[in-house]
């Protein structure tokens, strides 16, 4: 299938053009500002489906809105019909189409001029209002407040909110690609004579910014979000999108001593936290019990022993553990329990617990194995 896409270098075309390329497709004419205008009459001619997604938005002069957003769309839609083809078309508007300002009626004309050239011509047209589109690779500092907060913050650079109670309409741009390859396949999500992603999200402008000041302070406090909602899964990986390239590490905090070293990891509110246990040589750590925390030990390099004693029995039951061998090894309450280097070389042992330590509560109890 050979497929157009007009604004392939704006903020959904990229994204599109790139999955598209995931998913095997070949034939991708990408149409830009920048591409030879003599070009477009080869594309309009082979093309069997039209991703319209070239406007403006943010120009020096209103004329402009009506010149990107209704002019060129007419250009490419009488291209269409000298060439006869009557190819599926999509375009991009917006829900400012509804309203009267300048961006919104250009966005109007647009889709009454696809509208009108459905009926002259029989092709099938698909017009996607969208609200505020997020993720990565959107340009900060434009038209977007959450590419500009995610920039800003992850740059330290300050952000102002106007008014934090207002309500934003949002939908992810990776649900936004699903949904036009799902029309690339016929299957698009129509309500009326609109298509819509199926799923988005809303919450005010205040939360944003609370959300993506708390990514920023989560890697001092080594926190992961949480990942259960959807909408901070998507808003932290959008985040991430916008860190600084000399600001991809971070450094952790060692405890060490003579006996190697503890750092922890991750923590979550709601699954525990995750560390990273470095024995030196003969070594034995741990020697301790725990009413209510669990553990599990994973031992990645070096070998060595994990030893369990109910506290109540003198049975003492071992585990050769190894970075040869990925086995987890749970730590059941009641048990105490340790764990020592038979090695040679500094064992690594990664260790999750189901709560984060609580100095006041540690909930860990001496008790030789």
């Amino acid at each position: 299938m050979r497929i157009l896409i007009t604004g392939a270098k704006g903020f959904i075309g990229k994204n599109l053009v790139a999955e598209l390329k995931n998913r095997k497709y070949t034939d991708i004419y990408e149409y830009n500002r920048d591409t030879d205008p003599i070009l477009l009459e080869e594309y309009c001619k082979e093309a069997d489906f039209v991703f319209h997604l070239a406007g403006v938005n943010r120009p020096k002069e209103q004329s402009e809105f009506m010149e990107g957003n209704f002019g060129f769309t007419s250009t490419l839609l009488d291209t269409f019909k000298r060439y006869r083809n009557n190819c599926p078309v999509m375009i991009s508007s917006s829900i400012q189409a509804e309203l009267d300002n300048p961006y919104g009626k250009s966005k109007k004309y647009g889709e009454d001029l696809l509208f009108n050239y459905s009926k002259e011509t029989g092709a099938k047209v698909l017009v996607y209002r969208f609200p505020n589109v997020f993720g990565k690779w959107c340009k900060p500092n434009y038209n977007s407040a959450v590419a500009t907060f995610c920039h800003n913050i992850a740059h330290d650079l300050p952000i102002t909110v106007n008014d934090p109670s207002v309500v934003m309409n949002l939908v992810y741009i990776d649900d936004v690609v699903n949904e036009l390859i799902n029309a690339l396949d016929g299957d698009e999500n129509k309500n009326g004579d609109f298509c819509e992603v199926p799923i988005f999200h809303t919450i005010t402008l205040g939360d944003i910014a609370d959300l993506i000041y708390s990514f920023r302070k989560s890697r001092e406090e080594r926190y992961i979000p949480d990942m259960s909602n959807e909408f901070t899964k998507k808003l932290y990986s959008t985040y991430l999108s916008y860190l600084p390239e000399e600001q991809f590490s971070y450094e952790l905090k060692m405890n060490v001593d003579n006996r190697g070293s503890f750092t922890e990891f991750l923590k979550t509110p709601d699954r525990g936290q995750v560390s990273v246990n470095i024995s030196k040589p003969g070594i034995t750590k741990g020697n301790h019990w725990h009413h209510t925390k669990n553990e599990k030990f994973l031992v990645v390099s070096g070998k060595g022993v994990i030893r369990f004693r109910k506290i109540d029995s003198d049975e003492i039951i071992e585990y050769v553990v190894s970075g040869e061998k990925m086995e987890v090894v749970d730590i059941p309450t009641g048990y105490t329990h340790n764990i020592e280097n038979l090695g040679d070389t500094d064992m690594v042992t990664i260790m999750w617990a189901n709560e984060q330590f609580d100095p006041e509560k540690p909930d860990t109890y001496y008790l030789e194995v």
